[in-house]
């Protein structure tokens, strides 16, 4: 039981790695607040029941910051503050740079970048005021490390999460307050489940490990930073990618 007794908000827990997170984070004993458009399956209602923890959703659209803060605010009165905050919502909208619409530019900065700090900027000052040691995980990728053509939007978007994990690390540290991301690679989803077997091979070809991740493997490597085993760790960006990238 990693997290123990901890209360978590979390964005995007609906599908894919999200699910993972908060199937992931009530089986180690937490209790979990997602927000994002969708609700997840009836099996969240069957792990908190199983463990006797609270599974809550609140549905608004991360990239409106008007709403994304009012479900915030909602969620935190309802739990009287989190532990661990998981800015995992996240979208693509892949197109080369010189054909890009602007719009497809600002949809995916402000899902995946100015939610993560709209959340952290809320949770986080709530945290000071009730002086919780907390954690926030923010889920980031290997393309905001290496870059990917046809992704300057996305790109740009968790290369951004990756600074602002470092920057608001070093603002919050002597509260207690650890901020650390996690850079998944080419990981088994919805997304890739529509590829070719041809293609997933060619993918699987470009990874030491030879083999695409799991969404477990990446909640995790979040639940890990979440709780007292890595304690003393924050700044850190968190590869889990079977040795791409390196």
């Amino acid at each position: 039981m990693l997290v123990q007794g901890k209360k978590v908000l979390l964005t995007g827990g609906s599908r894919g790695i999200g699910r993972a997170l908060v199937l992931g984070y009530l089986r180690e004993g937490a209790s979990v607040w997602y927000l994002g458009r969708s609700r997840g399956g009836d099996e969240y209602e069957g792990a908190a029941r199983e463990q006797g923890l609270r599974v809550v959703f609140r549905e608004c659209d991360v990239a409106d910051e008007e709403a994304l803060g009012a479900a915030a605010k909602d969620a935190m009165k309802e739990a009287g503050g989190f532990d661990v905050l998981v800015n995992n919502a996240g979208i693509t909208r892949d197109g080369l740079s010189l054909r890009m619409a602007m719009k497809d530019w600002h949809d995916v900065i402000a899902t995946n970048l100015t939610a993560a700090f709209v959340l952290s900027k809320l949770v986080v000052q709530d945290m000071f005021m009730k002086k919780i040691p907390g954690a926030v995980v923010n889920i980031s990728s290997i393309v905001g490390v290496t870059g990917n053509g046809g992704q300057v939007n996305y790109s740009a978007s968790k290369a951004g999460l990756i600074g602002l994990t470092k920057s608001l690390a070093r603002e919050v540290a002597p509260r207690n307050i650890r901020v650390n991301a996690v850079a998944p690679g080419f990981i088994r989803t919805a997304m890739t489940d529509r590829l070719t077997e041809d293609q997933k091979k060619a993918l699987a070809a470009q990874i030491p490990m030879v083999r695409l991740g799991e969404p477990e493997d990446v909640a995790r490597a979040a639940l890990f930073l979440s709780c007292d085993l890595s304690s003393y760790i924050t700044g850190h960006v968190l590869h889990v990618t079977g040795g791409l990238g390196m």
